[in-house]
């Protein structure tokens, strides 16, 4: 088993490696966040450009099918009912009319969904969440230095070697 920057575990490790590994690992850290809030945000737009897509689809099916599916409708239901063709006519709109209802109803379902999507906000909360914990971390006690590694006597050493 062995610590994050592959030194053994039990083993003392210096301020400035201990230092290097929380540096990495809080980028690491941040990247991963970044990655999550990209993830949501396409989950989003994926949201809303369904919902423009049901809108443009209704718009669309109103626009251009009216003519012909009118003409065709009503003239199906007179020779069907042998009824007036004013009143066909006013049947095969009513249809049209009710398909578009419908696909309006899906456009404003998925507009729903997508505003109810609140990835970067989520992910903005957690990242503040991972600062404040941070921020409130102590350092855990040291334990007593052996009398051979008496602080002069560490000191002593670190005059001597620089």
């Amino acid at each position: 088993m062995s610590a994050p920057d592959d030194s053994p575990v039990g083993a003392e490790r210096s301020i400035g490696q201990l230092v290097a590994s929380a540096t990495s690992e809080m980028s690491a850290l941040v990247h991963d966040e970044i990655a999550l809030a990209k993830a949501q945000l396409r989950q989003d737009v994926k949201r809303g450009a369904a919902s423009g897509g049901a809108f443009t689809v209704a718009g669309l099916v109103l626009l251009f099918s009216l003519p012909m599916l009118n003409f065709a409708l009503a003239y199906g239901i007179r020779t069907w009912s042998g009824w007036n063709l004013a009143v066909c006519f006013l049947l095969s709109f009513a249809a049209n009319v009710l398909v578009t209802a419908v696909l309006g109803l899906m456009g404003l379902y998925f507009a729903q969904k997508a505003k109810k999507g609140k990835g970067p906000q989520k992910v903005a909360a957690s990242m503040k969440e991972s600062a404040g914990v941070l921020q409130n971390a102590k350092p855990h006690p040291r334990p007593e230095l052996p009398q051979d590694r008496v602080p002069e006597a560490i000191e002593a050493v670190a005059r001597s070697s620089s």
